[in-house]
């Protein structure tokens, strides 16, 4: 494999497919990849010759795809990176709490972008920070990194991800949370449940309890912006440390939220991949 370079064989039951269409429904390439394979020159070959988006597949046509090379614009920033896995299609990172992801205005230079951006350099490689999952910069775990947009755009709705999260007060039962969420009216950053929201569904479960405190597994079938701390709090259980939704920094000084599994299809090999993060220490500290 290498950066950037997919090889597909067609089957048979998609003889008499376009390129176009073979590509989008039986590979699940996205529009803007297709888009960008047009005009990359030989983007797209079947024996050596360059095929167009119309042109005709047929059973067993062994098709290469190759991107071209994407420049990665973020600063370059030597720093530590807990590396989970990675190959040529994906590059998987354990992100500690007080971490942004992304640069921004306040953060320009310590983000994980700019570690991943060092770490390219060091391995003489080329391309765009592409996340498959968000984390805020207090949420610590698992962050899913695409080495380019096929492997983002074949692997995004496969994820499905373990959240661990300390609430105040006993949970003795598990639970669902379905309840929209939207921007609070006094705030540019923390949401409300609110009936004009976007929809948003939250499964928890207790694990272990303890000092007034619940460790819970949580997932969601939803990824609004702070979805957990929202619906947490709104229960009654704002995450400790969680102060911007009732939390209490008495135990620890940020919300008390951490990334621990993931599980994505991978496209080549085929097969499904389980990520995990240990549980910080601190979380059940807060326990006990």
């Amino acid at each position: 494999m290498a950066i950037g370079v997919y090889h597909f064989t067609v089957a048979a039951e998609n003889d008499g497919q376009s390129v176009k269409t073979y590509l989008r429904r039986a590979c699940g390439l996205s529009a803007r990849s297709m888009t960008v394979l047009k005009y990359a020159g030989m983007g797209i070959t079947r024996d050596g010759a360059e095929v167009r988006a119309h042109d005709i597949v047929r059973g067993g046509d062994a098709l290469i795809l190759k991107l071209p090379v994407e420049e990665n614009e973020i600063s370059p920033v030597r720093g530590e990176l807990n590396v989970l896995f990675e190959d040529d299609r994906l590059l998987i990172v354990d992100k500690p709490a007080a971490m942004p992801v992304h640069p921004t205005k306040v953060h320009q230079l310590d983000t994980l972008a700019n570690i991943v951006a060092a770490y390219q350099q060091e391995r003489s490689e080329q391309y765009v920070f592409r996340t498959l999952n968000r984390l805020d910069k207090d949420t610590s775990g698992i962050v899913i990194i695409a080495k380019d947009r096929i492997t983002y755009s074949l692997i995004r709705s496969s994820i499905r991800k373990t959240y661990y999260a300390v609430c105040e007060g006993l949970i003795t039962e598990p639970g669902t949370v379905d309840a929209p969420i939207a921007l609070a009216p006094d705030s540019k950053i923390r949401r409300q449940v609110s009936a004009d929201g976007a929809a948003a569904i939250t499964h928890y479960e207790p694990v272990k309890r303890g000092n007034g405190h619940t460790l819970c597994r949580v997932t969601l079938e939803t990824g609004r912006t702070h979805q957990i701390r929202c619906h947490m709090s709104f229960l009654g259980h704002p995450l400790a440390g969680d102060d911007l939704y009732g939390g209490s920094r008495r135990y620890i000084d940020r919300q008390a939220l951490h990334c621990a599994e993931a599980l994505l299809a991978h496209p080549e090999p085929q097969e499904i991949l389980t990520i995990k993060s240990d549980l910080p220490v601190a979380f059940l500290q807060i326990l006990s």
